[in-house]
């Protein structure tokens, strides 16, 4: 087996966790990896445990905002972590080794990462499914606090939040419950694969965003999204035997039905074109 098709067995044995047992940071890695096959995970496995040490030798502290402040000194002083804004749009920025290597990345990226020192302290910590920019919150009891991981760990107000959500949406967006609503482990690694995707697709390279797609569906199998974009995508490449495979998938989940119809309908001509 090449070191490729391990990495691709270690995805694949994700879909068949919870996902509360998902080791994000871990798999982060493992996704990274695919696109650095050579590369050695044990220095970037060292970092995560160093994270780890740290946050669970400072982490008995009792209120939200001292144990941000925790995490903030952690993240972003001791380890130099920073938002990158000069090449925000570059792919690499949701390659965790890549992060890890330059200390910068997308809100995601860095959000992983203080995910993982946060939940070695204790933390209860979650991301958010704030569209644009990902978001996390941590909570004790009734009490919880927004923290932006791509400006320093800044704790943010609902005036914030509210700002923040009319420039990625529009001056009409209004924050709802939704924008507060916590994600799971297998939706942040979509997310972070998702730049991925959309700055492939972006550039035109339609090769690129299915193999990112093929990446997800073997670690979220149970997207239905996902497996209806791979379909799409591989059709369009030719490879119809792939996009049969996956519009069957997509249809298994009994789609709305204008996305049940376009499905059939291409996966008709992809039958016929086989036959």
């Amino acid at each position: 087996m090449s070191e490729k098709q391990a990495l691709l067995a270690a995805l694949k044995s994700v879909a068949e966790r919870d996902d509360d047992a998902i080791d994000l940071a871990e798999t982060a890695l493992i996704l990274g990896a695919l696109d650095r096959p050579q590369t050695a995970l044990d220095p970037y496995r060292s970092h995560l445990a160093d994270l780890t040490a740290a946050a669970k030798s400072g982490g008995n502290i009792d209120h939200l905002e001292g144990r941000a402040d925790l995490l903030n000194e952690l993240m972003f002083e001791t380890h130099s972590y920073t938002g990158e804004t000069e090449d925000y749009d570059d792919p690499e920025n949701a390659n965790l080794l890549h992060v890890i290597d330059r200390r910068a990345g997308l809100p995601v990226s860095i959000g992983i990462l203080y995910i993982h020192a946060a939940r070695a302290a204790g933390y209860d910590i979650t991301g958010l499914a704030f569209p644009g920019h990902f978001l996390l919150r941590i909570t004790e009891g009734a009490a919880r606090i927004i923290i932006d991981p791509f400006h320093g760990g800044q704790a943010l107000e609902t005036s914030h939040l509210r700002d923040l959500l009319k420039q990625f949406m529009g001056a009409d967006a209004e924050l709802t419950p939704y924008h507060h609503a916590p994600v799971g482990n297998r939706d942040i690694l979509l997310r972070l694969q998702n730049n991925i995707k959309s700055r492939a697709m972006n550039g035109n390279d339609t090769a690129r965003a299915a193999e990112i797609l093929e990446r997800m569906v073997l670690f979220a199998p149970g997207v239905a999204s996902v497996w209806q974009e791979l379909g799409m995508l591989s059709a369009h490449l030719g490879k119809l035997r792939q996009a049969m495979t996956a519009l069957e998938t997509f249809l298994d989940f009994a789609p709305p039905k204008d996305e049940e119809r376009a499905a059939e309908s291409l996966l008709n001509k992809i039958k016929t074109s086989l036959h």
